[in-house]
Formats: structure tokens, C-alpha cells, sequence
């Protein structure tokens, strides 16, 4: 914790609350030094290395994905939070423009669920990015009418989509999961020693310069044995990882764009928070406008399309200034069945299998805390 916010906590006190607000503070800007650089890869008294599992994903299945091999891969924990694990950019070069793609151009796609159904038709919302292509593509000093649906986005959800009034998942509110999403999932979460993940609910953050995230637990999966994925995308983000109860001090830490994220364990039902998007640092080749292009070699085996020059102009012009974030989870551990079942289920991709699971009409997951909220902050619109 950086020693002028860990100043300002006194005992008693909402410490997460503090530190939440030292970093979300625009004038006089907050202290960064103390904030944690897994990029940097240089253990410390604090960062630890972690020792994952190459032979559970040949490098044929992590390419496939647009990942490094695994034994290229670096990764760390934080002492103090076991079953934490940081993976600093796996992503081969030229495989984070598909995924920021999917992102923005497909995942929003209905029947897929977001923020701007809330208060639009669904025939408003049947095409965000056709109809944001027009608005994104005026030159930075032109002036526009009104934001794009895009620079409207906040959330999307994908799977068991997330009822944030409710804090639950509803069974009978599903879609099918995206198949190269899930592929995606079960290699980073294999070789971080999860075999089996199935991807059966994803939210899809999306930030722009002066979003935050507030403090929350994500606890409305019915099975926390299961890791939660977080992945990153665009500009990058101060995040905070808390205790248990509120009054424990965060760790602050950088994520860049295609960095890796897993909570599980007894990290899994940690507080956690995003109260600041910052500038991708100088370089980022990952945010290169020439980044988009696939090695011929990897398009050969790979579920990664191409992009064309006219999505990345999208894209790009898109993450200059905001970030994405995308978490996979597992709502249901093995065997286990909402509440209630009836006639009606839906298909549950596990590795090549499908197994077929009863559904409950109208059966919720329900958050134990009524002050979680994972959602991003609502900035004028």
C-alpha cells in the first residue's frame, strides 16, 4: 500500500474506501510509486514467482489462441494472497487486435445482454457497431454530435447473463457462450493447474478514460472452487486487491493491456476494485497500429480470424483511450444443479463433451453481500 494512503487509514475505518478514493483523486493527482509492475518481472518481498503447468497446454493449443507457449510465460503471486496468480501479457504479438475485436464488434451482438438495453429498444441496440463505425471514424479534432453506442457501452454480459438489480444469475436467462472464448479460458486456466474450467458466464467491463470499478466480491457463482479469469484489454488500469472485510488495506497494481488475471482459492472471495484507468505505458506494441497483422504461420491452426484494416481503424481508434476487461467464470461446480430442474437445459461445453443440465425456471444464484457491486461506474452519457 503506498505509505502517504496507508497514512491516511485509520483503525476502525473503511481502509479499502481510502485508498479507493487516493487513486480515483484527480486534483491533486495521486502518488503511483508504490503501485505494483508485474511487467517489470522482478520478484520482491512482496511479488513472488509461480511455477505453472507447460505440459498441460501443448504449444499448438496456447497458439491456437494466440497465446506464447506456457514456458515462456511469466507469472507471480503476492504474498500474503495464496491462489492469486498474475500472468503479465501471454498473447503472441498480433493476436490481442482479434480478441479486442470480439470484443467490440461481435460480443455485442445480441442476444447478448448490455447496459444500453436498459433504456433502448432492441432494435436500437440490434447493431452497436455498425452503427458507432460512422462516429468513430471523425478525426480527434472534429467536432461530434453525441457518443457513439460505444463510447456508451458499459457491460455486456455473455452465458448465465448477470442480473446487476438482483445481483444473481438467472438459469432460465441464458445464451451460448462464445466457443473461441471458452477455448481461450480452458488453456490459461489449465496451465495455472485448473484443469476442466467450463466458461458458462463472462461480463464484459468496458472503460473509458474516467470510469472506475467499485469495490466488490464477485461471490454470486454457486461454486467458488472454481478460479475466476480476468483479462485485459487497451488502456491500462489501477487495481486494488483487498482482504476478506473491508477494513483490510488493498495492494494497488498495474494491469496492461493482455494481461492475465486469476482469483481462486482463498483469493477467489477477496474485495477487489478499479478506481482508475491510466495511459498504456509508452510502446505498448500491443496497442500498435501494426500489431493487427497474424503471422502467416499461426493462421494455419488458429481460431483467430484476421483483422481487417477497417475494423482495427475502429479498434484502435476505440482503445486509444479506453480499456476493456473481461471475466470468465464458472457458475456451477461439477455435478452441482440450480435449485430446481425442469423439462427445459441447455448445453454445457466441457473440453469435447456436452452434457445436458436442468435448469430451474425462475431459480436465482444469490449474492450474500448487498453492498457487492461489479459494474462500472455510469459516466455522463
Amino acid at each position: 500500500m503506498n505509505k502517504m494512503a496507508a497514512s491516511m487509514v485509520q483503525s476502525g475505518e473503511d481502509a479499502f474506501r481510502k485508498i479507493f478514493k487516493f487513486y480515483k483523486r484527480r486534483n491533486p493527482p495521486p502518488d503511483f510509486s508504490d503501485v505494483i509492475d508485474f511487467s517489470r518481472g522482478e520478484p520482491s518481498d512482496k511479488v513472488v514467482a509461480v511455477k505453472l503447468e507447460p505440459g498441460a497446454v501443448s504449444d499448438v493449443e496456447a497458439a491456437r489462441v494466440g497465446l506464447q507457449p506456457v514456458r515462456n510465460w511469466k507469472a507471480f503471486s503476492l504474498q500474503g494472497y495464496p491462489g492469486f496468480i498474475f500472468i503479465p501479457n501471454p498473447f503472441l504479438l498480433g493476436s490481442q487486435p482479434f480478441w479486442v475485436r470480439q470484443c467490440l464488434k461481435i460480443y455485442t451482438q445480441k442476444p447478448n445482454v448490455c447496459n444500453l438495453d436498459m433504456h433502448m429498444s432492441a432494435s436500437d441496440t440490434q447493431d452497436i457497431w455498425g452503427k458507432s463505425i460512422h462516429g468513430l471514424s471523425f478525426p480527434p479534432s472534429a467536432k461530434r454530435e453525441a457518443k457513439t453506442l460505444l463510447e456508451r457501452l458499459r457491460w455486456v454480459t455473455l452465458g448465465y447473463h448477470y442480473n446487476w438489480d438482483t445481483k444473481t444469475y438467472s438459469a432460465n436467462h441464458y445464451t451460448p457462450f462464445p466457443a473461441e472464448l471458452h477455448l481461450l479460458s480452458v488453456q490459461i486456466t489449465a496451465a495455472c493447474g485448473f484443469p476442466r474450467f467450463i466458461s458458462e458466464a463472462g461480463i464484459l467491463n468496458y472503460y473509458r478514460s474516467d470510469s472506475s470499478l467499485g469495490i466488490h466480491v464477485d461471490e454470486s457463482e454457486l461454486d467458488h472452487s472454481r478460479p475466476l479469469l480476468s483479462l485485459s484489454f487497451g488502456q491500462s488500469a489501477i487495481f486494488l486487491l483487498g482482504g476478506t472485510c473491508r477494513q483490510d488495506p488493498p495492494t494497488a497494481m498495474y494491469m496492461h493491456s493482455g494481461d492475465v488475471m486469476v482469483l481462486s482459492g482463498q483469493s477467489r472471495l477477496l474485495y477487489h476494485a478499479v478506481p482508475r484507468i491510466v495511459p498504456a505505458p509508452q510502446g505498448c506494441a500491443s496497442l500498435d497500429m501494426n500489431s493487427h497483422s497474424l503471422d502467416s504461420t499461426l493462421q494455419e491452426h488458429t481460431v483467430l480470424e484476421p483483422v481487417s484494416d477497417q475494423d482495427w481503424a475502429v479498434c484502435s481508434k476505440y482503445i486509444q483511450s479506453s480499456r476493456v476487461n473481461v471475466t470468465i467464470r464458472q457458475v456451477l461446480g461439477p455435478g452441482q444443479n440450480f435449485p430446481e430442474t425442469f423439462s427445459t437445459s441447455h448445453p454445457r461445453n466441457e473440453g469435447d463433451q456436452t452434457v445436458e443440465r436442468g435448469l430451474a425456471d425462475g431459480a436465482f444464484l444469490k449474492r450474500k453481500r448487498s453492498n457487492s457491486c461489479d459494474c462500472v461506474d455510469t459516466v455522463q452519457t
